[in-house]
Order: structure tokens, then sequence, then C-alpha cells
């Protein structure tokens, strides 16, 4: 049974990143694996991560005053989703 479910439409945005190339071989598999786009599973096992470190929750909760108020409300959104 996979992790991430099936990709519903959200408002998105782009980001360029590196990846080691076995990790970016797994990342496409996986997409593959679940009928998504690799931004899909990036997205959504971004959202796993946030969801379940309780140590980062912590210190978004510390740090929730400062910054840009629109991407502090997208990490905390992130960081509560069930």
């Amino acid at each position: 049974m996979a992790l991430l479910k099936a990709p519903t439409k959200q408002k998105t945005t782009s980001l360029q990143v590196r990846l080691e190339e076995d990790v970016r071989v797994s990342l496409n598999k996986y997409a593959q694996f679940i009928d998504a786009s690799p931004s899909y599973v990036v997205s959504e096992a971004l959202k796993l991560l946030f969801k379940r470190d309780q140590e980062f929750k912590r210190w978004l909760g510390q740090h929730a005053k400062s910054g840009g108020q629109n991407e502090e409300a997208a990490l905390a959104k992130a960081a509560s989703q069930t």
C-alpha cells in the first residue's frame, strides 16, 4: 500500500532543488508507482515530515511571530495537517 495518496488540485509554486542521483531515480519511480508527478511526491513527503517532526513543531511555535506571515501560516498549516 502506498504511503501517499493520489494528488488533488492545489495552488502551487516553483522551487528548484538539487538531488543525489539515486534519490532522483527513486523519486521518479515512486511517482510512477502512485501515478503522480515527482513534484507531488516531494510536496506530500515534506508535509509528512513537517507533521511528524515534533521538534520542528515546537521550534515553529516559538518562531511563529517572526518572518513573513504568509510563509509562517503555510508552515503552520503543513505541520498541523493530519
